[in-house]
């Protein structure tokens, strides 16, 4: 997959956190963009500013490598990992951005990275933009200084790490933030030869998730700062026009969708248990999982050999479960829990079920056209739309459980409609394919690299 044209150019992909079966799909699409551009000869260092311990970060990376999620351990770096030096104390560089001062009394602090760090537990929805200081410590334990919130503790160990890259070679640096909490922190943040590229994950409307609903809080003032990045990557079509209606349109903005690997083989649907309905997903109330169990009682009633997987983990799982006994569906619809091997769950259905509220694009929804997999889906903001447009699945009203139970009793009973609509699902796939998404980014990175900084 070396046909993308990156330019010659440190690649930076920037998270607030990578930990293992934690954050669903913004974890695996964040993880596969880096493996995607190392191998389209961009290889990135992924950057992390959890504050866990290097132990733990170490395991994370293990586990992200067994399991082909990440090129190597060495990909990874960490603030707090980077935050200490070899005898104990807070490393060069953060002492040097660490000026006067003290704590602030009102504030609990609790230590990390060894005690060479002091940080403020500061309860608020936007503790990100916090200015209390945060406490930096020499090999003893006695102060050396504080640095003004996160923000300013962040955007000084970019330029760390960015004085580190440039002395092994002048060349530009791209930032791809992951995070729009570390977008806002960072925003203004580099010289003439930085420019950032924020990717989205996530919907940016609260309940009913339609064009003109409410702003999410947290995106409010993202909005406001948008224009500032070299580049927006907005993962589908439908969400790029409701914000181009809503804010106008923009020069920065381009649709990314989160690229897929496609299998070697993909199963035929004469070869799949034809009564086999899946879901993959977090059990949380933003799925709507209970009103899947519900529609799935009256598919049972007219396919009794229908049977409904929800894959996952989450809070929901007690109430889910009791439910399915309150339904009298213990022999048709199960919780088997994690997977670690999605597309053999994939390859086995003869249906992928997504009954969410909202999504950002929907990460599973796309693997399970890649794998040839017909999808029922709800017509939400963001991603069923998009995707289906080229046909592999069936799309219903938001919230019609008329039309999904008819939906899936169609495509459970009609072997003809489960072949056409597995073959339109591979065809459908191919515009989500990595060599696409990266020429995509790589398009975007040069355009902003050839002119000036937007900040």
């Amino acid at each position: 997959m070396r046909d993308a044209p990156f330019p010659d150019a440190w690649y930076l992909i920037l998270s607030s956190r990578l930990i293992p079966d934690l954050d669903g799909g913004y974890t695996i699409s964040t993880l596969a963009r880096a493996r995607q551009m190392a191998e389209a000869g961009a290889p990135p260092l992924l950057l992390t500013v959890d504050p866990g311990t290097p132990d733990a970060h170490a395991q994370h990376r293990a586990t992200f490598v067994e399991r082909g999620a990440a090129t190597a351990s060495e990909a990874f770096r960490n603030l707090f990992d980077d935050a200490v030096d070899a005898d104990g104390g807070a490393a060069e560089w953060l002492r040097a951005a660490a000026g006067p001062g003290d704590a602030d009394p009102r504030l609990e602090y609790r230590a990390v990275a060894g005690g060479a760090v002091s940080l403020p537990n500061v309860v608020d929805p936007d503790w990100h933009l916090t200015t209390a200081p945060i406490v930096i410590r020499d090999a003893t334990g006695e102060p050396a200084g504080v640095i003004a919130g996160f923000g300013a503790l962040y955007r000084a160990w970019l330029t760390h790490l960015a004085a580190q890259l440039r002395a092994e070679s002048p060349r530009p640096l791209v930032v791809i933030c992951e995070s729009r909490q570390l977008g806002e922190l960072i925003v203004g943040w580099g010289d003439d030869d930085v420019r950032i590229v924020h990717t989205i994950h996530t919907i940016h409307l609260e309940a009913p998730y339609r064009a003109d609903s409410g702003l999410n809080a947290l995106w409010t003032r993202w909005f406001e700062i948008a224009p500032r990045f070299d580049a927006v990557l907005w993962p589908t079509v439908q969400q790029r026009d409701d914000v181009r209606e809503r804010f106008g349109p923009a020069a920065n903005d381009l649709v990314a969708p989160h690229a897929v690997r496609a299998p070697d083989s993909v199963v035929p649907a004469a070869d799949r248990d034809a009564g086999r309905v899946v879901v993959l997903g977090r059990l949380a109330p933003g799925k709507r999982l209970s009103a899947a169990i519900r529609a799935f009682a009256r598919v049972v009633a007219e396919v009794p050999t229908a049977r409904l997987e929800l894959w996952g983990a989450g809070g929901q799982r007690d109430e889910l479960q009791a439910l399915i006994a309150e339904l009298g569906l213990t022999d048709a619809v199960s919780l088997p829990g994690l997977t670690d091997d999605p597309g053999s769950v994939l390859d086995r259905a003869a249906v992928y079920l997504t009954t969410s509220a909202f999504e950002g694009q929907g990460l599973a929804l796309a693997e399970a056209l890649a794998h040839g997999t017909p999808v029922v889906a709800y017509d939400i903001r963001y991603g069923p739309r998009d995707m289906l447009a080229g046909g592999g699945g069936i799309l219903v009203p938001d919230g019609d459980e008329d039309a999904l139970v008819a939906a899936l009793v169609r495509v459970l009973t009609d072997a003809e409609t489960r072949e056409r609509l597995s073959a339109e699902a591979v065809d459908a796939a191919a515009t989500l394919r990595p060599a696409r998404a990266m020429r995509t980014l790589a398009a975007a990175c040069g355009e902003a690299l050839s002119r000036p900084r937007r900040r």
